[in-house]
């Protein structure tokens, strides 16, 4: 007997330590036992022992489990403006129906946690990139609205289906899912669907507690829309690729220099730039002077995993052979006359851990190139003077605008450190070879300065057309000098052909679409404002010029 009562209490604290409340009642729908939890529920005056209960539970749920043995379940009641869950299950006892047991479960949290999902699930429903999300075995889960607009396929054929047996039906080409399931990281490709269109998707993992993923979430964004976005950046000089063969970008070096291009050979350079930038290997840019090679420079360390570190630049042919060891190497105290007192640290131990440029590397002198030799082959430095060996770890970007080669061959380069620099040779077109960029670089110098300088002006598609045509010896430093003196010394609003230089008419490309009659008044305007600029009066140019001076009055009347 004692036994029993230990037991009973041993259940009875059990069954009041739980959460839910929990009603025990017999076939009269009396109370026989409630727990605690159920007792603060409807407090304990209502539940007390041989309380009818049908006033508290519905009873019509009440009614089937004791007379007809069908469980309840899930059904939905309010106590205290809170809302619960009540499972009614029939009790037996011996074999016969005895009453019933009750359990109370409170659903608010669940109810909160229901309507936050509605919640995303709407924003999802609504957002204007498509969402495809696959389970851990690659099956499709979900597919949202816009996905459904974007391909044109209904999400019932779909939803429940492999990704696998989805390619093999041709509704994608190939799958960034299995692709981020196969690599377990987020991935992001161009997918072809259904063989009419081109979309970006970008693929996520979603891990669980354990580091497995649970869910691959992928984002889908058609690449018209992107188009227009990369447009739009292009306007205000973002970093962007526009359309085909079109680009522009700015590297994010705070000198604010950028690339710019729309032709089909700087294309092939910048790819190889975005290809090979992430790599360390050594990288020789070749090509005549003013194409752009320090900006190539600055592209490719904003690209590498070097980007927040040094970058570096000398140019060997401006500073003097005495001078450039101790610039490149460094000194200790008391190294050699003149040395400072501290001793100085070189420009490559500078960079350590980030790039130097060696512009004009052609001018290095031959002792140089072999200590320049060894520090790359032992990735070790020693400055002058000093016996310590510092460890080096830099990117070296050579740039040169003569052959090597020949160089070679006249004894005046060492062929070793040629082609410890030459990697990776890119050799930058000049601007004569990519016309197509011209008017490009012009209205992005154009735009530029106009900003510094505060300024108003216009470029007339004339101009615009003299400047295409001309060969641009200088390439674009040479545009780019120009641009600013237009922006500068011409007073006009519109900077019409007759404000460039006389030597533009001379190298102009005779296919212009100017008329002749057209090309004699543009290249005679200029003769004239020149003459009276010279002489500072309209009277001296005519007769310097040879007509009379009402001539002379008349034709500028003409232009104003």
């Amino acid at each position: 007997m004692k036994d029993t009562i230990v037991k009973n209490e041993m259940w009875e604290s059990i069954l009041n330590s739980t959460h839910n409340g929990l009603i025990v009642i017999d076939c009269d729908s009396h109370v026989l036992f409630a727990n605690q939890s159920a007792k603060e529920l409807f407090s304990k005056e209502k539940l007390s022992e041989g309380r009818f209960i049908q006033d508290l539970i519905p009873p019509a749920s009440l009614d089937k489990v004791i007379n007809e043995g069908i469980p309840s379940i899930g059904q939905k009641m309010e106590i205290a403006n809170q809302q619960y869950f009540i499972n009614i299950t029939p009790l037996y006892h011996q074999g016969e129906r005895s009453g019933a047991i009750g359990v109370i479960q409170d659903i608010t949290r669940i109810e909160h946690y229901r309507s936050l999902f509605k919640q995303l699930e709407a924003i999802i429903e609504f957002s204007t990139d498509g969402i495809y999300v696959v389970d851990a075995s690659g099956k499709t889960v979900f597919v949202n609205t816009a996905y459904e607009k974007m391909t044109g396929y209904n999400r019932k054929e779909l939803i429940g289906n492999q990704m696998k047996d989805l390619m093999g039906k041709g509704y994608f080409d190939q799958s960034v899912s299995l692709l981020v399931l196969e690599e377990k990281k987020q991935i992001s490709i161009i997918q072809k669907i259904a063989e009419k269109k081109e979309v970006i998707v970008t693929g996520s993992p979603v891990f669980d507690d354990m580091g497995e993923i649970e869910l691959v979430v992928t984002s889908v964004r058609d690449i018209t829309q992107l188009n227009e976005i990369r447009r739009e950046l292009n306007k205000a000089k973002e970093i962007s690729e526009l359309s085909l063969h079109r680009f522009s970008l700015q590297a994010g070096q705070k000198d604010g220099q950028s690339i710019i291009f729309q032709s089909l050979k700087m294309k092939q350079v910048y790819q190889q730039v975005k290809q090979v930038a992430p790599f360390p290997t050594s990288i020789l840019l070749s090509g005549p002077s003013g194409v752009g090679k320090e900006v190539i420079t600055n592209l490719i360390h904003h690209l590498s995993s070097r980007k927040d570190k040094p970058l570096i630049k000398i140019n060997c042919g401006a500073i003097p052979e005495s001078l450039l060891e101790s610039e490149l190497f460094g000194y200790e105290k008391g190294a050699f006359t003149g040395a400072r007192q501290e001793g100085k640290i070189g420009l490559l131990e500078l960079a350590d851990k980030g790039t130097i440029m060696l512009d004009e590397i052609g001018e290095m002198p031959l002792s140089l190139q072999v200590k320049l030799l060894r520090v790359i082959q032992e990735k070790q430095i020693r400055r002058i003077g000093g016996n310590k060996i510092r460890n080096l770890d830099i990117r070296i970007i050579s740039a040169t605008n003569k052959n090597l080669k020949e160089l070679i061959d006249k004894g005046q380069f060492r062929e070793d450190l040629y082609y410890r620099l030459n990697v990776i040779e890119l050799d930058i077109p000049s601007l004569a070879e990519r016309p197509e960029d011209i008017e490009l670089l012009a209205d992005y110098f154009f735009a530029s300065f106009l900003k510094t300088y505060h300024i108003e002006r216009q470029l007339s598609e004339a101009t615009k057309q003299l400047l295409t045509a001309y060969h641009w010896p200088g390439n674009v430093r040479e545009l780019k000098n120009l641009i600013e003196n237009l922006v500068v010394a011409v007073p006009d609003e519109v900077i019409e052909p007759h404000h460039l230089p006389l030597h533009f008419y001379e190298q102009a490309d005779p296919l212009l679409t100017l008329t002749l009659k057209q090309r004699v008044e543009q290249y005679e305007r200029r003769l004239i404002k020149d003459a009276v600029k010279r002489s500072g009066s309209v009277r001296k140019a005519a007769k310097q010029l040879g007509v009379h001076h009402t001539t002379l009055v008349k034709k500028m009347k003409n232009w104003s």
